[in-house]
């Protein structure tokens, strides 16, 4: 008899009687009118079949051989080069009616051939204008034209309990809606370090991504990127990188194919009650500089290890996770004002903002990395010897800094670039020989402890080397 009522109680308190009703919200009219906006986005691309990583090549046997038979039989249909089948990867949707569409990066990765399925089951291949893996945005093109567009919403608006709703094509489903409610924003994610999430509750699955997320008012406020998950599947959060951030990457890529992101040269750590008290501010507020480059864009200005860096370019630094999306938004060579917290007193700084080296400027520095890695040592740290100035900044008399660390022993008991190691077990450490000699003494097996300086925060790190063999 009564239609679309939930929550209609009856709650005595104190004598008095509170009746409430909601209606649950009707999203039909939203997805009749920008479900067109939504596309299906599937790959080619050719692989090896994954079987054939663990197994060898079949060997040079002759046919008379007693084995050739069986390596025959049983290996060649694993080494055989297979092409595999257009599958669906993910969503999109279309920007412009010229059609400029965006979807997630990864969706689009190593793809070979992109096919894009409109609403209207039309299909399109899809060219690659250009991809940003720090932000997991790409922008591809279709050849058509007069389609339909999305509006673009401000998720500066977005209130926490609001409803939201996502269309996309989960587990190859095309048009799926689901919907819920914005459960929180600005989230920060590891290794995630521009992006300040939107979270929410929408039943996000394989398919999902690069899709959009609207808002009541049909319009987009972000991308359905990530989903947080034991199993695989949904389990209630989901998370959307927000559509002023997706377009200005989209800006970017349109015009140059490639991301501009500011850089100034500090290493930087959370700060905690523990801390904000031994530096005597009031609040957990800012960023806590561990390291600072030298002659970067922040030792160049004056920043130095253990100031406080509560504001950036006029925007308030919150938590440190903050700074890294703050400073690669702000152009490249920009005159910015800094202020940070020294002794006990706030000081206003004048910086240049640096750049952060494109993917492109990357792959032409690839042989100075591999030097870096050729320098590493057995534990993967790649180390280098204090300044004078260094150590009186830091006011110790020897140590070594983490310049780089590679996938392994160190990295996974904890040892982070950026830290300073005072000691190897009972010595203290006072040259990057000293401590190679010191490691090549220790049998595989055995466990040591470096003795690691990071901020103010002084501790021992354990770990057993792996034996050589």
């Amino acid at each position: 008899m009564v239609r679309n009522l939930i929550g209609m109680w009856l709650i005595v308190a104190t004598g008095i009687v509170y009746a409430q009703t909601s209606e649950l919200p009707n999203f039909t009219g939203l997805v009749e009118k920008y479900g067109a906006t939504v596309v299906n986005i599937s790959t080619t691309q050719s692989q090896q079949n994954a079987v054939t990583q663990f197994f060898p090549e079949i060997p040079n046997l002759p046919k008379d051989s007693p084995f050739y038979e069986f390596f025959r039989r049983h290996m060649e249909p694993f080494a055989t080069p297979r092409r595999s089948e257009p599958r669906s990867m993910g969503s999109g949707f279309i920007i412009s009616a010229d059609g400029y569409i965006l979807t997630n990066a990864h969706v689009v990765e190593s793809a070979e051939e992109i096919t894009v399925k409109l609403n209207d089951k039309r299909e399109f291949i899809g060219d690659v204008i250009g991809t940003d893996k720090k932000t997991d945005i790409a922008l591809i093109k279709i050849d058509a034209e007069n389609l339909q567009t999305v509006n673009r919403g401000d998720p500066e608006k977005l209130k926490v309990g609001e409803w939201v709703v996502a269309i996309g094509s989960p587990f190859g489903f095309e048009n799926s809606v689901t919907a819920g409610i914005v459960s929180a924003k600005g989230r920060s994610l590891a290794q995630e370090n521009y992006v300040p999430f939107i979270q929410t509750d929408v039943a996000i699955n394989p398919g999902n991504s690069g899709g959009p997320l609207f808002n009541m008012h049909g319009e987009v406020v972000g991308i359905n990127s990530q989903i947080y998950s034991r199993t695989g599947g949904f389990m209630g959060l989901s998370f959307a990188i927000p559509i002023n951030v997706a377009t200005d990457i989209a800006d970017q890529l349109k015009i140059s194919g490639v991301v501009r992101r500011g850089r100034i040269g500090v290493l930087i750590q959370e700060v905690t009650k523990e801390l904000a008290d031994s530096f005597g501010l009031s609040d957990t507020r800012g960023a806590l500089v561990v390291s600072v480059e030298k002659n970067g864009p922040a030792d160049v200005a004056g920043v130095q290890a253990r100031d406080i860096i509560l504001s950036f370019n006029g925007e308030e630094v919150e938590a440190s996770a903050d700074l890294p999306r703050i400073v690669g938004n702000t152009a490249p060579d920009s005159k910015v004002k800094v202020k940070i917290w020294r002794d006990g007193s706030i000081k206003m700084l004048q910086l240049k903002v640096g750049e952060i080296p494109t993917e492109e400027s990357d792959q032409h520095s690839q042989s100075k990395q591999n030097q870096i890695t050729d320098k590493s040592n057995r534990l993967g740290l790649v180390l280098s010897e204090l300044t004078d100035e260094q150590k009186k900044q830091l006011e110790i008399e020897n140590g070594l800094l983490v310049e780089d660390i590679q996938p392994g022993i160190a990295s996974q008991s904890g040892v982070r670039k950026g830290d300073i190691i005072l000691g190897f077990n009972s010595k203290d450490i006072g040259s990057v020989k000293q401590f190679n000699q010191l490691l090549e003494k220790v049998e595989g097996g055995r466990n040591i402890a470096l003795l690691v300086k990071r901020g103010d925060l002084t501790t021992f790190i354990t770990m057993k080397l792996i034996n050589d063999e």
